[in-house]
């Protein structure tokens, strides 16, 4: 029989101005360690430290552009679009020319200790920190 999720898990974001993401899936909003899935809500010109996961991320923008900056530059995910993060990637998330809708999938599960967030600038080469 299919479970009804009535309600989301909201959850505070690092980043400023805030962004909102509500948690539909995961280790918050249902005890589930395989997948997170979550949908965020950011201001224009919210950002956030660049950062490293242990998890492969999908996200799915639904409405504005998500500017994903990494090693080899800054791809804009424009609404329709999606991207995809392997772990041990560094990236940084930021929307700083609209407001965004988007969906993000992690399998396994996000959690706070399999992500190592790196500061507020993005580094431009490919290191190994933990």
């Amino acid at each position: 029989m299919p479970t009804i999720l009535d309600t989301p898990s909201l959850i505070d974001a690092h980043g400023a101005p805030p962004k909102q993401i509500a948690e539909h899936v995961g280790r918050v909003a249902t005890g589930d360690t395989r997948v997170s899935i979550a949908v965020m809500r950011s201001p224009r010109g919210w950002s956030e430290p660049s950062q490293r996961a242990q998890f492969d991320e999908w996200t799915v923008v639904v409405t504005g552009d998500l500017h994903v900056e990494s090693a080899t530059g800054v791809d804009v995910i424009r609404a329709g679009q999606a991207v995809h993060v392997a772990p041990g990637e560094t990236v940084r998330y930021s929307t700083p020319d609209t407001d965004a809708v988007y969906v993000a999938v992690c399998m396994p599960a996000f959690s706070p200790s399999s992500l190592t967030r790196l500061g507020p600038d993005h580094p431009r080469e490919n290191d190994q920190q933990d």
